[in-house]
């Protein structure tokens, strides 16, 4: 498996393709489903999945600072914004090659990769769809969440926990285990659900 963060832009470019691939087919009223991230549809998780292959830096940056340099603020602002664009353009976003070399600041293409996936389950898992992420992006996502301790960003606590994935050969601290599929326990570590017992 690829540990080089560079040699990580494959799976970061074939997970934007595979949700492009799912959504554009989608109906209008498929594309107003609730996603995972609160307050947001469809629609508004790919406008911000997207906000790079539509805003330049210096772009980004007037933006940021029109909203106090609050990034959440920002996110919420041009997600409803950029809602408002045919699907047929957001679709067409996934699939630019810019979106397929982004990187976020200090993240590299292992945060790209992680933004994708856990993004990407946050609209295939309302609409019914299986997990696109191959089982090799599930584990760099689930690395970087659980041993470089990107859980914590997301307010979870593994203290005490162990975690293992019964759909790939993934394990993660010592303590109580809870198991599950690696998509679950990637929505659980990006604090989409509960902590609960296996």
């Amino acid at each position: 498996m690829t540990t080089d963060d560079v040699g990580l832009q494959p799976l970061v470019a074939r997970s934007y393709l595979a949700l492009a691939d799912v959504l554009d087919p989608l109906s209008d009223d498929r594309w107003d489903t609730p996603s995972l991230c609160a307050g947001w549809r469809v629609r508004e998780v790919v406008a911000h999945l997207t906000m790079a292959a539509r805003y330049s830096e210096r772009a980004f940056l007037a933006e940021l600072r029109a909203c106090d340099f609050d990034f959440s603020r920002l996110s919420d602002l041009i997600a409803g914004r950029d809602a408002r664009l045919p699907t047929a353009e957001l679709v067409a976003n996934l699939r630019r090659e810019v979106m397929h070399r982004w990187t976020p600041p200090d993240g590299g293409h292992r945060g790209a990769l992680s933004h994708v996936v856990i993004h990407g389950l946050d609209i295939t898992v309302p609409l019914g769809v299986p997990r696109l992420a191959a089982d090799e992006a599930m584990v760099v996502v689930l690395d970087s969440l659980g041993a470089e301790g990107g859980a914590r960003h997301f307010g979870v606590d593994l203290a005490g926990r162990r975690l293992e994935a019964t759909d790939l050969d993934w394990s993660f601290g010592a303590g109580q285990p809870l198991r599950g599929p690696a998509e679950d326990l990637v929505l659980l570590l990006a604090g989409r659900s509960p902590m609960a017992d296996s």
